[in-house]
């Protein structure tokens, strides 16, 4: 495919998943407009240069507050707070809290990281739907979030800053946000709910037993850890060229979607056979089902943040990919582990771990009795139903419970209009099962 005009790299890694705002420049036509008034007023929002709070919640009636916490390897995140509902909805004296993780990096308009989960109105999106549940609501912010830049020593402009994979997420980052809660909320046990990327940082912290003391349960939406499939075409062909070590050889520890390199390499994978750069959304993730045209061509219509090269490298050194002969092209084997970053050098990891090779996340090491909610989808690409599988195989005899959605696709679990009723409902039961 020749690539004419700008490309423009939109990557949603709301967990693993991507979503690549066109290849060709501007994709208006590719989803029918359909807009209602209540997103185009989003849309407007998200134009105006105010915090989550001010720009999203507070407008629709909730109360929020802006806190930061500081991780031990000094980067200083950002959080929201929506400590009650609307007027006339749930509440109690003693409020559950409950910590939602969007996945590694977020990215489309500057201010979407833990935005994702408000992105469809109150009736739809999963942190309205919790503070009126009676929920104590905490949003989290990872690193490299437009909110979540500041550290005590480091700029963000400092290639230093950007010497981070999803394992300073599982060690550092999550810690801080769970630990900050349970204090802040008189040492009560909380909820966690993850999605994509978001979910394997909890399987990575769990599996070392790590946080277990403080959390209640936990939900993971298109659960990722395992990747012994991956049918995405862009996601195979993303790790068959390499394109986060090229970078990386190249000095770029801070990967941006807008810059130069990054165009040339996304060029080259949109040349790759099997690889629609007219509908990346749908070669990414799915066919979504249950989307509102108008929220994805919000996502379409903004620039995308950056993120760090060594962890973009991290995600594709747990998916080794080959082609297996023997069965179709498109199918591939991989590794079938979780391991922390490899170094590429056994002095290195030796260095790093007291061992040549990268130690794994041991996710059946997980606590039997701590109860874990697994929702996934037939349609879904990126946590694929074998995949998932795998992982509940390895789950087996714990207190898990799977939901299986056979409509659904990577984006559907946050974005679609009936999430509420066909996951977050069930997902709502499953936790007050746990608060006694």
């Amino acid at each position: 495919m020749a690539i004419t005009t700008k490309i423009v790299f939109f990557v949603i890694f709301s967990g693993f998943g991507l979503f690549i705002n066109g290849a060709l420049g501007r994709r208006s036509g590719i989803f029918k407009a359909n807009a209602t008034n209540q997103t185009v007023a989003f849309a407007h929002d998200l134009s105006s240069d105010v915090g989550t709070c001010q720009s999203r919640i507070k407008i629709f009636g909730y109360p929020c507050e802006d806190h930061t916490v500081t991780t031990k390897d000094g980067y200083i995140l950002s959080l929201q707070r929506i400590p009650g509902g609307r007027p006339g909805s749930a509440s109690s004296g003693n409020k559950i809290p409950i910590l939602l993780q969007h996945g590694l990096f977020m990215v489309g308009y500057r201010y979407w990281d833990g935005l994702t989960w408000f992105v469809n109105s109150p009736n739809e999106s999963l942190g309205y739907v919790l503070a009126d549940e009676g929920y104590d609501v905490w949003i989290a912010n990872t690193r490299g979030t437009i909110y979540s830049l500041a550290h005590t020593s480091l700029s963000s402009n400092d290639p230093a800053y950007w010497d981070w994979s999803w394992d300073e997420l599982v060690g550092y980052d999550l810690p801080a946000f769970v630990g900050y809660v349970y204090e802040k909320t008189g040492k009560q046990k909380i909820h966690y709910v993850g999605h994509s990327l978001g979910t394997l940082i909890a399987l990575g912290s769990f599996s070392e037993q790590n946080l277990i003391s403080m959390v209640r349960s936990a939900a993971l939406l298109s659960p990722i850890a395992y990747l012994d499939q991956l049918p995405s075409p862009f996601m195979q062909g993303a790790a068959r060229l390499y394109l986060g070590e090229e970078l990386y050889q190249l000095g770029i520890t801070r990967f941006n979607p807008n810059g130069e390199e990054a165009q040339k390499l996304l060029a080259r994978l949109c040349q790759l056979s099997g690889i629609n750069c007219y509908d990346l959304m749908t070669a990414i993730t799915g066919q979504n089902c249950c989307l509102n045209s108008s929220t994805v061509q919000i996502f379409l219509d903004h620039e995308p943040q950056s993120s760090s090269t060594k962890n973009l490298i991290h995600l594709t050194q747990n998916s080794d990919l080959s082609v297996n002969q023997t069965v179709s092209k498109s199918a591939v084997v991989r590794t079938g582990t979780v391991t922390k970053y490899d170094y590429g050098d056994g002095g290195k990891n030796m260095e790093h771990y007291g061992q040549s090779t990268p130690p794994a996340y041991n996710i059946a090491g997980i606590p039997a009795d701590f109860p874990l909610f697994l929702s996934y989808g037939g349609a879904d690409i990126l946590s694929d139903v074998a995949d998932v599988r795998h992982l509940l195989g390895v789950l087996a005899g714990h207190d898990a419970k799977a939901q299986y959605i056979g409509e659904y696709a990577h984006a559907d679990f946050i974005f679609a209009v009936n999430a509420k009723q066909k996951v977050y409902d069930p997902m709502v039961a499953f936790f007050k099962q746990h608060e006694s």
